[in-house]
């Protein structure tokens, strides 16, 4: 091989581990989305305490906003805010209740994917009152919540008692305790509020289903998500806390969403 040909093949080789070498660099720098962790009912921020950290040590940007617990409507309106200021594309996961305001949001621009953890996937015109009376299965009634009465409205609470069975069964007595004492109420209104968008179906929708979830039944979780084309991971006899039970399945399915 004569020196010219020997330099045009070095050349060809640097350009083409260059180029490869770029675009690995291109992918793995290519920002993370956001995770937008939406609490449920009856809980806050801190039922996600778990999946945030290894996210986090995961290197993404996690936000778990407050939601208020007001109704679909009004939540949908405040959540929308939070979202606009939230810039590059965005993970929606939603706990119980709060899968009824990812399907609101869904259509929010920079949504890329759905996770819904234990948690409703209504289409429009349902209400998760209905839904979660369903199937059987859910032990969320009179006989388990108190009626807060205050001018304008009746909020509800899951009784102390029964909060672990309905809850939290597969965490310790201790740290249930501790959530139920913290829990923060719901208006009632909410479960009897229609909701009024179906997530786009091109979108897609991861759903984490619970089968010793009390609080909504695992069959009705099931319908939904097989509804709504979600790929199901169903976590054997966890609870409704599956997120603070299973941390780590919980971040691996956000994660298969994210990627």
């Amino acid at each position: 091989m004569n020196v010219r040909r020997l330099i045009t093949v070095l050349a060809a080789a640097v350009l083409t581990v260059t180029g490869v070498s770029t675009a690995a660099a291109q992918t793995e720098h290519k920002p993370k989305p956001t995770i937008v962790l939406l609490h449920g009912a009856f809980a806050d921020g801190a039922s996600w305490s778990e999946v945030t950290t290894r996210l986090q040590k995961d290197g993404y940007t996690v936000v778990v906003p407050a939601v208020p617990l007001r109704g679909v409507a009004a939540d949908t309106t405040y959540l929308t805010g939070v979202l606009n200021g939230i810039q590059g594309p965005k993970v929606l996961v939603g706990h119980s209740y709060g899968g009824a305001l990812v399907s609101e949001l869904a259509g929010t621009s920079g949504v890329k994917s759905l996770v819904y953890v234990a948690a409703f996937i209504p289409q429009a015109g349902e209400t998760i009152g209905a839904l979660n009376a369903q199937y059987p299965g859910s032990q969320v009634g009179p006989d388990t919540t108190n009626a807060i009465s205050y001018p304008g409205g009746v909020d509800l609470t899951i009784k102390p008692e029964p909060f672990r069975q309905v809850f939290a069964a597969d965490l310790p007595a201790r740290q249930a305790a501790v959530l139920g004492a913290s829990q923060r109420p719901i208006a009632a209104a909410a479960f009897g509020e229609k909701v009024e968008r179906t997530a786009p179906a091109g979108l897609p929708k991861y759903a984490v289903i619970p089968t010793g979830d009390h609080a909504i039944a695992p069959a009705a979780e099931r319908f939904m998500a097989q509804r709504a084309g979600a790929t199901i991971v169903e976590v054997e006899g966890a609870s409704h806390l599956v997120a603070l039970s299973h941390p780590s399945t919980v971040t691996h399915v956000i994660e298969q969403a994210a990627r």
